[in-house]
């Protein structure tokens, strides 16, 4: 029996030039180069919105990829993600022009105290009218440790428990400084905010210490939707504990289900309901009215993608310099401080450098579907119902043209099968996706001031 769960779709994005299908940006009809332009941006968010998208998802690094070859030579050459400017600064502007279209923001943890980070997604949030997420990540860069006045990158696991103490602190910040209610704006009892109702918060954990009232008052969400991505055993585990949506890599549907059933059992474990996450996995679309026109565009990309620059940008997800192997020569796969998930992949699968070539042929590590409409709804089906997941992060290719023929051909394909929204659900970003309310934390907030 066909499968009814309707899939969850946001665009995969970033404010740079490259960024996960390489040497595209050549391509003569990709404005990628447009990336510092407010209208290429706010175009996109309108196409977007039309294609009814639950969201688009900004990725960021701090840092470069200088692990290939030991220098940043591919990376400028190539532009793989460098250079590349902050996501958050977009947002207001995509907002201003969509009404519903969520955002979801990658901010690192190591690179602001969660006091005034606490601030700007607050801010987002009233902007946006609730409609903002946030990608917690840990790093994965030494060069990014380095940037900001660290030695090198901190241990793999004790990553993720940084990461817990900063949204521990965050989440107090957005939920228990002020109640609801506080806010009166009475004018003719100049009363704007009730003392009585503002609450100093105390936080002492093992990374971060605060004491202060959080600066911005409630936000439609409070707590924007957290989002995460990792699948090592530390990245589960805080997804399990902490995520509503979760990105996960694989390459084929078996990989995503078997991730996915980890990543449940995780949730049940940590005392959730399995389906309190939404899982999403990377996939690259090549689309056309007909399969053969699609076959025809795919293979039109091929000719500008750069399967090294694909390479250089695996090789700072692992930590390996893969330019000092031969085509097929043994790759020595060890542990990884960089991305473990990533490392575990090839390893497992034992790839050489011809084979990592091979796969990287559009420029990225992801999955590509390529045909008509139909063609593509009915796969992208069968990886929710085989892989177990509830969703993708569509890559870019040749932008904006890749987004544009996914909203002409495949949307209403799948729209037709019953499998995609034809409406956006009122409310905020958090319950457009899960329909049970605009807050994360709605019980805290109706105890924390008890």
């Amino acid at each position: 029996m066909p499968g009814t769960k309707e899939i969850r779709l946001n665009a995969f994005a970033m404010n740079c030039v490259g960024h996960i299908n390489h040497g595209l940006w050549t391509h003569p009809r990709d404005r990628s180069t447009d990336y510092t332009s407010l209208q290429y941006w706010t175009d996109l968010a309108q196409t977007l919105e039309r294609g009814l998208f639950d969201g688009i998802f900004l990725a960021d690094i701090v840092g470069v990829y200088d692990v290939y070859g030991g220098n940043v030579d591919v990376t400028l050459r190539e532009s793989i993600q460098l250079p590349v400017n902050d996501p958050l600064l977009l947002v207001p502007a995509m907002a201003a022009v969509t009404r519903n279209l969520g955002f979801g923001v990658t901010v690192n943890v190591n690179v602001e105290h969660p006091y005034t980070f606490a601030r700007r997604l607050s801010t987002l949030d009233h902007l946006t009218d609730g409609r903002i997420g946030w990608n917690i990540v840990t790093g994965y860069l030494d060069s990014a440790a380095r940037a900001v006045g660290q030695d090198a990158l901190a241990e793999h696991d004790s990553r993720y428990d940084r990461a817990e103490d900063y949204l521990a602190l965050a989440r107090k910040l957005w939920e228990t400084s002020w109640e609801d209610g506080a806010v009166r704006r009475d004018r003719a009892g100049r009363i704007y905010a009730d003392p009585a109702k503002l609450h100093r918060v105390h936080h002492d954990g093992p990374f971060y210490r605060s004491e202060g009232y959080h600066l911005s008052e409630p936000s439609p969400q409070r707590t924007p939707v957290i989002y995460q991505a990792g699948s090592s055993g530390r990245g589960l585990r805080f997804a399990a504990a902490e995520a509503e949506c979760v990105f996960i890599a694989a390459s084929d549907k078996a990989r995503a289900r078997s991730l996915s059933r980890q990543l449940r059992a995780a949730v049940a474990d940590a005392g959730r309901h399995p389906d309190d996450v939404k899982i999403f996995v990377g996939i690259s679309v090549v689309a056309d009215e007909t399969e053969a026109l699609a076959r025809e565009r795919h293979a039109d990309y091929l000719a500008y993608a750069s399967p090294e620059a694909g390479l250089a940008h695996f090789s700072a997800s692992t930590g390996i310099d893969f330019s000092g192997y031969e085509l097929d020569e043994p790759i020595a796969y060890g542990g990884s401080n960089a991305i473990q998930s990533a490392t575990s992949l090839a390893r497992d699968r034992q790839l050489t450098k011809r084979q990592l070539l091979s796969e990287l042929a559009l420029g990225g590590r992801y999955a590509t579907i390529v045909g008509d409409g139909g063609q593509v709804a009915d796969e992208l089906a069968s990886w929710i119902d085989e892989g177990e997941i509830d969703g993708f992060n569509l890559t870019r290719t040749v932008v904006p043209e890749s987004f544009e023929t996914f909203v002409q051909h495949v949307v209403p394909q799948l729209q037709e099968r019953g499998r995609y929204k034809t409406a956006y659900t009122p409310g905020t970003l958090r319950n457009k996706l899960f329909g049970k309310g605009d807050r994360r934390s709605a019980a805290l907030s109706a105890t924390a001031f008890a």
